[in-house]
């Protein structure tokens, strides 16, 4: 008799163990066992057999819609099973189980009302918070959740918005009850994994796995937030999110969390206008726990992260990337990686959970010009974006935010490949060729390209294409010497512009480079024409605006490019580019003096702007981007002194890159320690001196210029630029020996520095070399053929060596140069795609 009892509760206990892990075949072979063994025990019999029933067949057919009919057929013999377990007192514990599983087993039938009388009969909402065993807990959540859903499928039963409420708040407080049993229960089962994992010694040991939420708890667990903010309240959906993300994690709610931390930092990106931020605190029951409080808390509440050092956001952009942060480590630890055919489909739902984020996180970041957290992220996608454009397209952006751009480059060519229609990524790797690479034949190439894809497959980008061939070319047209090619870019320039007008009439873009083409061939009023249609169309264009007050000194109206550009001023007060043009026009207009100060505010304003950049530690990731912003030079708001400054020149960027292994020779030999911070801003800073110091020798100040040549030089020790007002220095107080050596220097780091081999020219004439004197002038008449400068300067040196006729030619050029001849080179605006 003994030994009978004992076979059974080991056979009990053993049932009660397979329920726990969800082995529901097993355990209707240990039911057949127990029916043998206590024949009398028949209700457990029949509860356990209609519960093992249930489970098998919702494993196979999930409890939705869609299988509602199947349900009614296949739960027949588990419904039997079930309602002979039921029919017993309702204060077994046996019996209020199967009035539970029997509300499930309706609600998979799709009969919701009767699934809500089950609840009722067992006395759902009026359940005692105690301590419940594994399975029980799994019952009960699953009970809550199945009520909530059924509540929200059924009608209301009255229109009175007080009924509805009431409705909603039970619904949600269903759900909220279901929640918090549910992570109970995973948080049991980890415990129960744990202890397998711990315990099997054996091989033969069986083997455990955590179990899975499933698809109820699943839903109500999601359902309750938007039930929120469907209702438009969005500090408690919020309250929500925080109270479900702070219990801790369980292996069945890994995806989960995913999903949820996403969509909180979703809401608090999108839903916080006209909220006040509430900043999370720690829970109360964190506190209870530090300090080993614990029996007050309820059983059906989930375990919460606690410790001393936890991060609480202060305000929504903390807890806004934090949560993204989290969400994209978790997307890029789920992401499958394995290419095989049958993980197809989890590849591609965990790579678009993973895009969302990204997506996300872009926006966030971004908007705080926090990129480089970004890049970081997108590294990581690489490993499971193998031909996902997006994801590229995207890194490719995100490196060329950074100063990336060689990598970008080639990052944008497999988008390319990737895309074989898409026209945007040829426009984009066509802009970074012209503007940072100085590839301009290749340039022009992916423009061409761009143009190809847009005719046989159109997106609305035909203008854009022909204007980056126009671009492509002028720029090309610019940097040739022989006469014959300068023409021939021209004229296909001319004419890729006029395409690009005639596919879109109002690109302000196209109107402002046909200005300037024209106004670099000086067809003055052709070009004022183009720059004033272009300023209609887009009032407030930078670029437009230079323009025009280049083109007003052209026809020398000083006073009216001095109006335009304090207007400009008045709008845009931080920009440099048209302070050092304002600089430059009093310096030649006004007087020496009126330039001092609008060179001292440059310096206030630089210091202002850019003083704290300067102070950050350089880490290792912007020294990289200094190594890989190949000129000194090539910064928008430093192209501003000369012809040869501009980013389209390429001799330009080659001067760039000699000056920069220059410098690095000197930094490793100690000679020299670059400053700290972004050296673009210094570089800003060294334009500013060098004018300066110009400006000191025009006022008859030599020993201040000197001082502000020093000042460069501290920043940048070699460049051609210092060294071509170094030797304007030594010319001013002739000192021609060491007047010739800087230009000379400054011609072999850019051969092709006009103003260096102007200057030049007259230093070999007063040295009484002429005929250096005349080859030289007549190299840079090849280089800018437009400049007055050189032919004055060649004119001195023919009638010195008595070439009368062929010197009046030189003076007679020099004046119908000058007389269109801008205060600053028309191509001393920066290159522009906006």
């Amino acid at each position: 008799m003994t030994s009978k009892k004992g076979q059974t509760y080991r056979i009990e206990a053993k049932i009660d163990k397979n329920r726990d892990e969800g082995h529901w075949k097993r355990v209707l072979d240990l039911v057949d066992q127990l029916k043998t063994l206590c024949p009398n025990n028949e209700r457990l019999s029949n509860f356990l057999t209609g519960e093992a029933r249930l489970e098998i067949f919702l494993e196979q057919t999930p409890p939705v819609d869609a299988n509602n009919m199947k349900a009614k057929t296949g739960l027949i013999e588990a419904k039997r099973f079930l309602l002979l377990a039921a029919d017993e007192d309702k204060q077994l514990q046996t019996a209020l189980d199967a009035h539970l599983l029997l509300g499930k087993l309706c609600y998979a039938m799709g009969m919701y009302s009767q699934s809500l009388f089950y609840y009722q009969e067992a006395e759902l909402h009026s359940l005692t918070e105690t301590q419940l065993g594994s399975r029980n807990l799994c019952i009960v959540a699953e009970s809550f959740a199945i009520k909530g859903l059924c509540l929200e499928k059924l009608p209301p039963t009255s229109k009175s918005k007080y009924k509805i409420a009431e409705m909603q708040s039970q619904i949600i407080k269903c759900f909220e009850v279901a929640a918090n049993i549910a992570l109970v229960y995973l948080q049991e089962q980890d415990k129960i994994f744990i202890q397998h994992q711990n315990g099997s010694s054996s091989p033969q040991s069986t083997i455990h796995t955590p179990k899975h939420m499933g698809p109820i708890l699943e839903t109500a667990i999601q359902r309750a937030p938007l039930i929120y903010l469907q209702a438009g309240n969005i500090q408690a959906a919020i309250d929500y999110y925080r109270e479900i993300l702070s219990a801790l994690e369980t292996t069945a709610t890994k995806g989960l969390r995913l999903l949820l931390t996403r969509q909180l930092g979703e809401i608090l990106l999108r839903g916080m206008k006209g909220i006040n931020y509430k900043a999370p605190e720690l829970l109360e029951a964190n506190i209870g726990n530090q300090k080993g409080i614990t029996a007050m808390e309820s059983p059906w509440k989930p375990k919460r992260y606690n410790g001393m050092n936890i991060f609480v956001p202060k305000n929504e952009y903390e807890e806004m990337i934090l949560l993204l942060l989290i969400s994209e480590a978790m997307a890029a630890r789920d992401a499958v990686l394995s290419q095989s055919p049958e993980f197809k489909e989890e590849r591609v739902r965990t790579f678009e959970n993973a895009t969302a984020v990204y997506d996300l996180l872009t926006v966030v970041v971004v908007r705080w010009s926090q990129v480089e957290l970004l890049h970081e992220s997108f590294e990581r996608a690489m490993k499971f974006s193998r031909g996902e454009v997006h994801v590229w397209m995207q890194y490719a952006l995100c490196l060329i935010s950074l100063e990336k751009y060689v990598h970008a480059h080639s990052v944008l060519q497999v988008v390319i490949k990737l895309a074989p229609q898409k026209v945007m990524p040829c426009l984009l790797i066509t802009r970074l060729c012209f503007e940072h690479l100085n590839k301009v034949a290749e340039g022009i190439e992916w423009s061409q390209k761009a143009l190809q894809r847009e005719i046989a497959n159109p997106q609305g980008l035909q203008s854009r294409c022909h204007l980056y061939i126009g671009i492509g070319n002028s720029i090309v047209c610019a940097n040739t010497i022989v006469k014959q090619d300068k023409v021939q870019h021209s004229l296909v320039a001319f004419e890729s512009f006029s395409k690009a007008q005639q596919s879109d009439p109002n690109d302000h873009l196209t109107e402002y480079y046909l200005a300037r083409e024209h106004a670099m061939n000086r067809q003055i009023s052709e070009s004022m024409t183009h720059v004033k249609v272009a300023l209609n169309l887009r009032a407030e264009h930078i670029p437009s605006l230079h323009l025009l007050a280049l083109l007003l000194t052209t026809q020398k109206q000083y006073t009216e490019a001095l109006h335009l550009l304090d207007s400009i001023l008045e709008e845009y007060p931080n920009n440099l580019n048209i302070l050092y043009v304002k600089a430059n026009l009093q310096l030649h207009s006004v007087g020496g003096e009126e330039a001092l100060v609008t060179i001292k505010h440059m310096l206030f304003l630089w210091k202002n702007l850019y003083e704290d950049q300067t102070k950050a530690d350089i880490n290792e990731q912007q020294s990289e981007k200094r190594s890989e912003t190949r000129s000194v030079f090539q910064i928008h708001a430093s192209e501003l002194s000369d012809k040869d400054s501009s980013s389209v020149h390429a001799h330009s960027l080659a001067a760039s890159r000699i000056e920069q292994a220059l410098s690095e020779v000197a930094s490793s030999r100690n000679s020299f320690v670059p400053k700290p911070g972004p050296q673009r801003v210094w570089l800003l800073q060294v334009q500013v001196w060098l004018l300066l110091a110009e400006v000191f020798l025009v006022l008859n100040h030599p020993k201040e210029s000197a001082l502000s040549i020093q000042e460069a030089l501290n920043i940048v020790p070699l460049s051609h630029h210092i060294l071509y007002t170094q030797g304007l220095l030594h010319e001013y107080k002739l000192e021609y020996e060491e007047a010739k050596q800087c230009y000379q220097n400054a011609i072999a780091i850019h051969p092709s520095h006009v103003k260096s081999l102007q200057n030049l020219g007259l230093v070999y004439h007063y040295l009484g070399s002429q005929g250096l004197a005349e080859k030289t002038l007549r190299d840079a008449a090849k280089i800018d053929p437009m400049s007055y400068k050189t032919w004055y300067n060649l004119g001195i040196v023919l009638e010195s060596l008595g070439e009368y006729e062929a010197a009046s030619d030189c003076m007679e050029t020099a004046l119908e140069v000058e007389t269109c001849y801008p205060i600053l080179p028309i191509s001393s605006i920066p290159l522009t795609f906006e």
